[in-house]
């Protein structure tokens, strides 16, 4: 055959296939930098998702954490306050001093703010910068 027969032969298609004989199959080929972006933005909506719903529940554990804190911080007040008639109100150090409370007690808040104990006529109150002795306060509202 000649050279011009030949030519009319190998359409675009025909050529096409030819070079796509040497190319790797598709499954070895790597990621494209879109696939990649998809999956990125699928990941970050699933953690923003987990966030959402974890947050709320975090919040809840630090008000959780400070009124079983401070009832046990008022209890050891309590004892401290029967055992030494007369004596001044305690404070936080005194009952650890005193072994009132024990070694390694955790005695901050659940958002890491010291408690205060006030002592009115044999009535025994623990608080905080978030707690008053009864209830959560907001942010810098004591």
């Amino acid at each position: 055959m000649n050279e011009r027969t030949e030519e009319k032969k190998q359409t675009p298609l025909r050529r096409l296939r030819r070079a796509s004989r040497w190319r790797r199959p598709r499954s070895q080929e790597g990621m494209t930098l879109v696939e990649i972006m998809i999956v990125v933005i699928i990941m970050a909506l699933i953690a923003t998702g987990v966030a959402v719903a974890v947050l709320p529940q975090l919040e809840s554990a630090k008000e959780d954490t400070t009124r079983t804190r401070a009832a046990t911080i008022r209890s050891a007040a309590t004892l401290y306050v029967a055992q030494s008639p007369g004596s001044d109100c305690p404070s936080v150090d005194d009952l650890l001093e005193e072994g009132y409370l024990q070694d390694g007690t955790d005695t901050t808040d659940g958002w890491g703010n010291d408690y205060t104990i006030r002592c009115e006529r044999g009535d025994v109150t623990v608080v905080s910068d978030r707690f008053d002795g009864e209830n959560i306060l907001e942010e810098g509202a004591n």
